[in-house]
């Protein structure tokens, strides 16, 4: 058992050479107390040298982690320079001052990173301590003004710990009752499981009193009880009186007082410090097995990421090639199942890849398609024009011909195909605008895969160019191809079509022709939304469930759609755009009827608020299929004001009926080919291409671009991460083959009975 004490340190050292990446609470002994209580002397007098800086006021500004090793040479090594054995303990004193202030400053300021010593000697036990700043109440110097609670959070970071055991060490020239080291250690070991009590200073108590019944644990009783010593005097240390002299004064001080005589084989320093190292090891045997568990838990998780490392050679051409064929391999099938959104690349906090592609397919473009729907008086006014324009000059535009004395639709088909033509050419917009969107997609999908290729920024930075510049070449073409649809629509009018209505039926049929809406009862879509505009008074804006069907829109308490809260049928509804308000994030639209009725309760529409505008625009096109369209920008004045222009006599005005009902069914049979060609497009020679691509071609536009080393060369970051991680590796590796050869079945010494301690009252 007498190995439990180093293999601790060994793990400390490891740990703290490595960084912070192990957070491990290794046991360990943390000094507690007030300013100049004598802290830093009960650790020289256990080293038996003068080491640590001395003098009034804060002295101790950074954690000083304490290794004790019983050795047969006395040497002392600290952790920041390793490769220096200081046997002169005074050098020892100048390093732990200059390294302190070269983090905290000159002046009194106070760092919590510690700074590690390991102190070799034949007169010591195998102990670790963390000398901690002493417990201040006013600022001194340039401290900030919060020193007290600087210090006190940093006390408290290193006593929480359930493995540390807590040395409060108070001056016995001080009402005990006052202590700030037991306050603080009755605040983290409410049971005083982990506390022993230190009194110092026992030869400066006044004439007359003593702490007998502090030291017979009767006044303020600690589980683990209390422990007296009697430190040198400043005037002894300022006459470099020796440490071996102080405690042969010490013991001879036990012995000799009345009150203390018959307790003197359990007061003093070398008692101390056996008890502190038969507790600290029966501590550590206790922690044992918990320590084993979160070490091989940190284990685990570093297991696979080292699996790659282990047999590394940076330099190796073959481990080169095989790398970079294995990422290249790696980047198409990352790339692929985000588009497909299959495998462990399906992201699951926001939409990405192929759900944002299939979205703008789906959603955005019919939208867009709708969006640029002709204006009906705009409309009508270019038919009645355009037939006027074909009678020509030879007619009087009072008589027109009537559409019987040609043979076929000859009048009004031409004036029906100006029209189409007209539309049709209005497609070429939101189709490139689609392809504009997908590329953006595409590109932002290369991104996200290459960043697994972050260890090799030159590779990264290649693939991503290359690829980029390959889905740049294919939207030329798609585009091209794209336009080359249009134009085929706009070669030939197919007015033999079977969806086409034909001449006969557009006579017959209503100007109000009926929407086509889903199966009525067909649920389109669910989801939360906002009501914006309600008044403060009636309750202001708050969150419904919303259920939107092809009829209705319904809107519920909550998800289980049971409190039905109001149904608005969808007739003569349209929507409108809203300005996101002052100071709001939400995203806003609005719905409204056409024939300036409420809508809601006194509401003339209703805003209705999401989180992004992605979510306004899927909420858009859903309301779409349900046969809600947005609302158009009109110019009523310049409207009236043309139209009142000219009057349309009754035969003009069938006319322009007839080719309005064709012109309206034609579109809708090309509106609606075109909405199924443009993702088979776009999928075809753009999203299938660059798979292939990156799959056959990428890999040699690589080998290219530049030579295989400089592509696979680390990244200083990579190359240190790898470092950190082997030899983290590799000492969690060794703590638990050390913990494994340990038997922890070893009967230990019970811990004392509980005591009363409803003297230590909270603050």
């Amino acid at each position: 058992m007498e190995e439990l004490i180093p293999l601790v340190n060994k793990l400390q050292d490891a740990f703290s050479s490595i960084g912070q990446s192990c957070h491990l609470d290794l046991p360990q002994i943390a000094v507690v107390g007030g300013q100049s209580a004598g802290k830093s002397s009960v650790l020289e007098n256990f080293v038996g040298r003068d080491f640590l800086p001395r003098g009034s006021g804060i002295v101790t500004r950074r954690p000083l982690i304490l290794q004790l090793i019983f050795s047969k040479t006395e040497y002392a090594e600290f952790l920041h320079c390793k490769s220096k054995k200081f046997t002169d303990f005074d050098e020892v004193r100048q390093e732990i001052e200059a390294e302190t202030d070269r983090v905290t400053g000159t002046n009194k300021g106070i760092s919590p990173v510690p700074i590690n010593l390991r102190v070799y000697s034949p007169h010591v036990l195998n102990l670790t301590l963390i000398d901690l700043p002493g417990i201040t109440k006013v600022p001194v110097g340039d401290q900030p003004q919060d020193i007290e609670f600087q210090i006190r959070d940093m006390i408290l970071q290193f006593i929480s710990r359930e493995s540390s055991l807590i040395l409060a060490v108070t001056p016995a020239n001080m009402d005990l009752a006052n202590s700030d080291a037991l306050k603080m250690a009755k605040e983290v070991d409410p049971q005083g499981l982990r506390t022993i009590g230190v009194i110092t200073k026992l030869d400066l108590m006044d004439e007359g009193t003593d702490a007998r019944d502090v030291l017979e644990n009767k006044l303020l009783p600690l589980r683990r009880g209390y422990i007296g010593v009697v430190n040198r005097s400043q005037k002894d240390i300022d006459g470099k009186k020796d440490i071996r002299a102080a405690l042969a004064a010490e013991r001879k001080f036990f012995l000799s007082h009345p009150a203390y005589r018959h307790m003197a084989e359990r007061m003093g320093t070398p008692h101390l410090q056996r008890v502190l190292n038969q507790q600290l090891t029966n501590h550590i045997r206790e922690t044992l097995p918990s320590l084993r568990s979160k070490l091989q838990s940190q284990l685990l998780s570093l297991e696979k990421e080292v699996e790659e490392y282990k047999n590394f050679r940076p330099d190796d051409p073959a481990r080169k090639t095989k790398a970079l064929l294995q990422m290249v391999q790696q980047f198409g099938v990352d790339f692929e199942k985000r588009i497909e959104g299959s495998g462990d690349q399906v992201d699951t906090l926001e939409l990405s890849g192929g759900a944002r592609i299939n979205r703008i397919f789906h959603e955005r473009f019919p939208f867009e398609l709708v969006k640029m729907e002709f204006d009906e008086k705009d409309l009508r006014r270019e038919i009645s024009y355009a037939i006027k324009n074909i009678h020509g000059p030879l007619s009087d535009p009072a008589f027109p011909r009537s559409l019987g004395s040609r043979t076929g639709l000859f009048t009004p088909d031409l004036a029906f195909e100006a029209i189409v033509k007209k539309q049709v050419v209005k497609l070429k917009e939101p189709c490139l605008k689609c392809v504009d969107l997908v590329i953006q997609e595409l590109i932002n999908t290369v991104r996200q895969c290459t960043s697994k290729l972050g260890s090799y920024p030159r590779l990264r930075e290649e693939t991503e160019r290359i690829v980029t510049t390959h889905i740049r070449e294919r939207e030329g073409k798609t585009k091209d191809q794209i336009l080359l649809l249009i134009d085929i629509e706009l070669s030939y009018i197919n007015t033999n079509h079977e969806d086409f209505i034909g001449f006969a039926n557009a006579q017959q049929r209503n100007t109000q022709t009926n929407k086509k809406r889903a199966i009525p009862n067909q649920v389109i879509r669910r989801g939360w939304l906002t009501i914006n505009n309600i008044s403060i008074m009636k309750g202001g804006s708050k969150e419904y469930w919303f259920v939107l069907t092809a009829e209705s829109l319904s809107w519920y308490k909550d998800e289980e759609e049971k409190e039905k809260k109001y149904m608005l049928p969808l007739d003569n509804l349209k929507i409108r755009d809203v300005e996101k308000g002052f100071m709001s994030n939400k995203h806003v639209f609005a719905i409204f009827n056409t024939e300036q009725r409420n809508v809601y309760k006194d509401l003339r529409q209703i805003e209705l608020a999401c989180d992004s505008q992605e979510d306004v625009d899927s909420w858009k096109a859903s309301f779409l299929r349900a046969g809600v369209y947005p609302e158009k920008d009109q110019t009523e004045n310049e409207d009236g004001a043309q139209e009142n222009t000219f009057s349309m006599d009754p035969q003009l005005e069938r006319q322009v009926e007839t080719i309005r009902n064709l012109v309206d069914s034609y579109v809708g049979i090309i509106n609606k080919s075109i909405r199924d060609l443009m993702p088979k497009t776009i999928m075809h020679l753009m999203i299938n291409n660059t798979k292939d691509f990156i799959h056959s071609e990428l890999l040699a536009y690589l080998y290219s671009s530049s030579d295989q080393s400089s592509l696979m060369e680390e990244s200083a970051e990579q190359a240190q991460r790898r470092d950190e991680m082997l030899r983290m590796y590799h000492a969690l590796k060794e703590a638990l083959g050390i913990i494994g050869d340990i038997s922890t079945s070893t009967v230990s010494t019970p811990v004392p009975p509980p005591v009363d301690d409803t003297w230590l009252q909270p603050a």
